[in-house]
């Protein structure tokens, strides 16, 4: 019997009281392509249902493929906290911050600034941290490794006392176990076999935590004076893209479309994008903030982009992914994010001659600026 890998910190009281007593709830999935994806989510909803016959629940699907904690804390206000209060939250970032190369500050400061954020808008939220699984971690957990990653986000969940919950570790001793293959699983992107485990773990948290407590009220989450990081990405958010100040060469398309047929995600096609494929081409942004950066479709024309803030020296970044021969990927660049939030900044973006050998063309898509306060 293999015992739930749960972190049962404080208490998930406020939404057990909302749910039965108020008998209404939002509760909000917030990951990516296997929070978006059929499977535990729908398990979870179902249950829920169960749980609690009498409540009306309005349920927020803000899973996007391919992102990870940093795009995450960026698109907290558009995506999760513009539908109103949250009552619980659950939140994943492991496998893509693991995935898409995220510096180990950067997976503390994208998770950080989900969690803080959440509980500034709402201090009676209740969060659940999530930990999914796959290949590189299964190599790990049998040496007697954690990933770093997860140790990253667990560093958050115990700065605020937030239950979590490592998925992934129990999957990988079931399989050393001989239980189920990887294969049986599902992968990555697990079957619905593969679904129950996780759906059972949060289950097993409820069963752990929920109760109603003696005095029967719901309690504001304390929220640590002190973040963990002080550039932690705790007030991010999109800007539109008609605050850039185009120069010369770019323009907002309506509703931006690929050149050819690529793979595309949800939310970042048929939507409007500041475009441009002219080397040369360049536009300004003034704003205040810590951070700023840009939230991009990254696919097989793209090229390499050439900033500077303040008048300070440019900088290259080389905007083809090694998805991006067959995937616009969505992937937020930050540029900064340790600027003096008390002055004004002003970036200047361009794009290079220079192009990735592999990259077909010059082409920079962005779906959003987007700014830490």
């Amino acid at each position: 019997m293999h015992p739930h890998p749960l972190e049962c910190r404080k208490c998930l009281a406020n939404s057990f009281i909302r749910f039965e007593k108020e008998r209404k709830g939002r509760v909000a999935f917030f990951g990516g392509s296997i929070t978006e994806m059929r499977g535990w989510r729908n398990m979870i909803q179902d249950q829920l249902k169960q749980r609690c016959p009498f409540t009306e629940f309005d349920f927020v699907d803000a899973g996007i493929p391919s992102t990870g904690t940093t795009p995450h804390a960026f698109r907290m206000e558009n995506d999760v906290l513009s539908r109103g209060d949250i009552d619980l939250l659950f939140i994943e970032g492991a496998v893509n911050d693991h995935t898409n190369g995220f510096s180990p500050r950067d997976q503390i400061r994208g998770m950080e600034g989900v969690v803080r954020h959440a509980l500034t808008a709402n201090p009676h939220t209740d969060i659940i941290m999530l930990h999914f699984v796959y290949e590189p971690f299964l190599q790990m957990f049998p040496k007697g490794q954690t990933p770093d990653v997860i140790l990253n986000h667990e560093r958050v969940a115990n700065h605020y006392l937030i239950p979590s919950i490592n998925c992934a570790q129990e999957v990988s001793e079931r399989i050393e176990d001989k239980e189920f293959t990887w294969k049986e699983f599902g992968g990555v992107h697990p079957k619905w076999f593969g679904h129950k485990f996780y759906a059972a773990d949060i289950q097993a948290l409820w069963d752990e935590m929920w109760s109603l407590p003696e005095n029967c009220t719901r309690q504001p989450h304390e929220i640590p004076a002190k973040a963990l990081d002080k550039y932690s990405y705790t007030n991010g958010k999109f800007v539109d893209l008609k605050e850039a100040r185009i120069e010369k060469g770019w323009s907002i398309l309506s509703s931006w479309q690929p050149k050819e047929k690529t793979g595309t995600r949800k939310g970042f096609v048929d939507v409007p994008m500041l475009y441009s494929d002219t080397p040369e081409a360049t536009f300004t942004y003034s704003f205040k903030g810590k951070a700023v950066g840009l939230f991009m479709a990254c696919g097989p024309y793209s090229g390499i982009i050439e900033y500077s803030i303040d008048g300070k020296e440019f900088r290259k970044p080389d905007t083809f992914t090694k998805w991006s021969k067959g995937l616009y990927l969505p992937w937020l660049y930050v540029l900064d994010s340790e600027l003096d939030s008390q002055k004004t900044h002003k970036l200047t973006v361009r794009i290079s001659k220079d192009k990735n050998t592999k990259s077909k063309g010059t082409e920079c898509v962005i779906r959003n600026l987007v700014i830490n306060e």
